[in-house]
């Protein structure tokens, strides 16, 4: 009897514990759930950006995680880096994320943004078509002979000519070569990033682009890397909040949370990440001072 009765107190015991350990994980369950949940909205800022963050896919990538982790949500407005800049001038952006350091500069010195950060960083390169008519892979990866060499065969080159970025490195690589392009095979597109790569690719052209939009587009893309790791053509981007004395609608709160999250820890590492599983490499290489 009194073994029976030490049995039960055994069983007993033991469903004791195990209710506490369900209590304890279950506690420990929505302890996590709560941590991921997303955080309560908070209104809508406006980014005005270069083409390459949204063709490259990045920021799909990084929004929403941005508005998970902020509760803020993104009306993204992607354009060449001069009409972005121009954007914070006349208070019609909130924040901006470019890549031409002069400009951005300027914008900073003549009081129309209150803050900027280095974000991140990738590099230009020069694509072709592979049957490389210019003879562009032999002038040992220097971007400024290998424009030299497409003038003087008057291979076709495809310009972004949009004030962007890209398009301002560009027009600083020809004045450095001395060479001013004119003639039937020079196109000036005035388009975005993508739309100038599927051109070039039509019409077997050469351009400038930055590596993130060619890897994320190159699968569609007949042409290949014929010039590249020239140690001048690293490409830099900044975030700039506007200036909220430029009007009432800026939405000063919303723009320092995205700068801020950008040059985080949390940003960060997930600019890092971006493109490492698909192409082995981050597309974007994180610059935060």
């Amino acid at each position: 009897m009194k073994q029976a009765r030490k049995g039960i107190s055994v069983l007993l015991i033991c469903a004791v514990a195990m209710l506490l350990m369900a209590g304890c994980g279950n506690g420990q369950s929505a302890q996590k759930a709560e941590e991921q949940q997303p955080a309560e909205p908070k209104g809508t800022i406006i980014l005005a950006t270069t083409t390459s963050t949204q063709d490259s896919g990045l920021l799909d990538y990084l929004l929403p995680e941005f508005k998970n982790d902020t509760g803020w949500e993104v009306n993204t407005i992607a354009v060449g880096t001069g009409k972005a800049l121009q954007m914070g001038v006349d208070g019609e952006a909130d924040v901006l994320l470019v890549h031409a350091r002069a400009s951005e500069d300027e914008f900073m010195a003549n009081g129309d943004g209150t803050l900027r950060y280095d974000v991140m960083y990738n590099d230009f390169i020069l694509v072709g078509p592979a049957a490389d008519p210019a003879g562009v892979k032999e002038c040992n990866n220097v971007i400024a002979d290998s424009l030299a060499a497409i003038a003087n065969s008057q291979s076709e080159f495809i310009s972004r000519g949009d004030d962007s970025g890209t398009h301002k490195k560009e027009l600083a690589i020809w004045k450095a070569a001395g060479i001013e392009p004119v003639g039937d095979w020079y196109i000036s597109a005035g388009a975005g990033m993508g739309d100038v790569l599927k051109m070039a690719d039509e019409k077997q052209a050469y351009t400038i682009t930055d590596r993130a939009t060619y890897l994320a587009m190159k699968d569609s893309l007949e042409l290949e890397i014929v010039c590249e790791k020239d140690t001048d053509m690293l490409n830099p981007y900044g975030v700039i909040t506007v200036n909220p004395e430029k009007n009432d609608q800026i939405n000063a709160e919303g723009a320092k949370a995205f700068a801020d999250w950008l040059v985080s820890e949390r940003g960060q590492e997930l600019i890092g990440q971006f493109g490492v599983e698909e192409y082995g490499m981050p597309l974007f290489t994180p610059d935060a001072k």
